[in-house]
Parts: structure tokens; C-alpha cells; sequence
């Protein structure tokens, strides 16, 4: 097999480019990590490179607070001043995001086990994101983070990405993601059980923690995409809620039962965090 790119387009707007993405077989070209793999399928690229969709930005309030870590024993769970967000622009590169200074650890951890250093440099947060399988640390704490996704056709509008990952293929057809947003009001913990220590997680836990008590736990490690296990007002049942989420977890990978009791130990481990 070979790389079967027929035809190359770099628009300077975004109506352009979705006019373009509007053709048969055409696909948004971000870092070209996944474009660039081997197909026997014929397909046109739309590069986003001119479109100025690569900027992250802090907003809300005192946006000159950095993440200061509490402890040693919390580098992977940190917690922001209260109001503000992380704005990601869809063709960031996860080098770009790893190396912005308002990322927590837990975060920054996630993107270093996604890929290597080499693909960072290229591969896209929105192209990550979309991309992503149940087994990515990035997607599974971007969504206990409760990520939004803006999404531009003619008009924008923003989804979560919790339902976007479900029918990403039919929700962005005919569409782009402009920008992601986090809050950086949460703490967050994520934890990981692999092969080895650089491999793709067998099991992942993260969990994030807003001031008014809410709490989202994700479970990665089998399937499409990661599971949401639990979006509730406090964090009590955060073991029980992750044993449940993967109840039907088998694969070749592992067992649903061996998943269920480690997803409960993670689960139980990145709670012992934020506390």
C-alpha cells in the first residue's frame, strides 16, 4: 500500500476550506499523522495550516495565575483559580499544548504516553481528539475534563465532546473544529496500568473535580472511545461507578473482570489524589 493523495488544497478561509471539504473523498489535513499512513483509497487533502487555528490562549479570570504544584506526591493532580479556561485552537500540535504553560500535570503526562516525541510535533489536538480510540490517556482525560469542541459550518456551534465522540464521522461531516476548551478550574488525577511503561494503557483512570463538588470519571483502555463512568455532584461511588464501566470490557488485551478491579483501584488511586 501506498500513500494515494490526489489532489492538495490550502484555503485561507474557512469558508473555502469547507467548501472544499464539501467534495468527495477529501479530508482535513492537520499534522497528516493519520492522512499520511498507507491506503489503497484516492482521497484529496484540505491543509488547515493557513487558517490561524493554531493558537491556546487562557481566558477568564486572573489569567496570570500559573499551576503551582501543591506537593511532590501531587504532580498529576492540580488545581487552577476559579473562572478560567484553556482555549486550544484545533490545529495546535500536542508538542505545542504539552509545552503551554497552563496545562496541569495530569495532562501533560497524558500527551507524553500518547505519542511519541517526533508525531507531537505534528499530530493536532482536533485530529488527536478525533482520531482517538478507547485506548488514549489524551481523550480519556480530555473527557473527564468535559471538553467543548467548536464546530464551524456557516455558523458555529459548540458540542461536548462526550457526544461528539460517539458519531464524530456523522457529526463533522461537512464541518471543522475551530477550538477545544477545558476549564482550568478542576483538579485532576489520572492514573494508568499498561505493559510497560511507555505502552498504551490495558486500563486508565481519570478524574476531575469542579469547586462546586461536580465530578467526572473516565475509564480508557478498550473500545472506540473512552467511557464516561460517572458525571455526578460529589465524589462518593467513584470505585463502584468505575468497576461498572468496564464490566463488559473484555478484548484480547484483558478480561472485563481483571479491567473492572483495576478500574476501581485507579479509580480509588485518583481520588486519594485530589484529596
Amino acid at each position: 500500500m501506498t500513500n494515494m493523495i490526489t489532489e492538495y488544497h490550502r484555503p485561507q478561509t474557512l469558508e473555502e476550506a469547507l467548501t472544499l471539504l464539501a467534495r468527495p473523498n477529501t479530508y482535513p489535513l492537520g499534522g497528516g499523522t493519520l492522512l499520511n499512513r498507507p491506503s489503497v483509497e484516492r482521497f484529496s487533502v484540505v491543509d488547515l495550516q493557513a487558517l490561524g487555528l493554531n493558537k491556546i490562549n487562557k481566558s477568564g479570570n486572573n489569567p496570570s495565575t500559573p499551576f503551582v504544584p501543591r506537593t511532590t506526591a501531587a504532580r498529576r493532580c492540580e488545581t487552577a483559580g476559579s473562572g478560567q479556561r484553556l482555549e486550544i485552537g484545533a490545529t495546535a500540535t500536542l508538542q505545542a499544548l504539552l509545552d503551554s504553560e497552563h496545562i496541569p500535570p495530569a495532562l501533560q503526562e497524558t500527551i507524553r504516553l500518547e505519542t511519541t516525541y517526533n508525531l507531537r510535533q505534528v499530530a493536532t489536538v482536533a485530529g488527536t481528539l478525533v482520531s482517538a480510540d478507547g485506548r488514549s490517556p489524551f481523550a480519556t482525560v480530555m473527557l473527564a475534563l468535559d471538553a467543548k469542541c467548536t464546530v464551524f459550518s456557516n455558523q458555529y456551534s459548540v458540542i461536548s465532546l462526550g457526544d461528539l465522540l460517539p458519531l464524530r464521522t456523522e457529526t463533522l461531516l461537512g464541518k471543522l473544529i475551530t477550538k477545544i476548551e477545558i476549564p482550568l478550574n478542576v483538579k485532576l488525577a489520572f492514573e494508568t496500568v499498561a505493559r510497560t511503561p511507555r505502552d498504551k494503557p490495558i486500563v486508565c483512570a481519570a478524574l476531575a473535580q469542579w469547586p462546586s463538588g461536580r465530578t467526572r470519571l473516565v475509564i480508557g483502555g478498550w473500545g472506540k472511545s473512552p467511557t464516561l463512568a460517572m458525571d455526578g455532584s460529589e465524589a462518593s461511588g467513584v470505585e463502584a461507578s468505575a468497576r461498572n464501566a468496564a464490566q463488559d470490557a473484555a478484548d484480547e488485551w484483558a478480561s472485563a473482570e481483571y479491567r473492572s478491579d483495576v478500574a476501581a483501584t485507579l479509580a480509588k488511586r485518583c481520588l486519594e489524589l485530589l484529596r
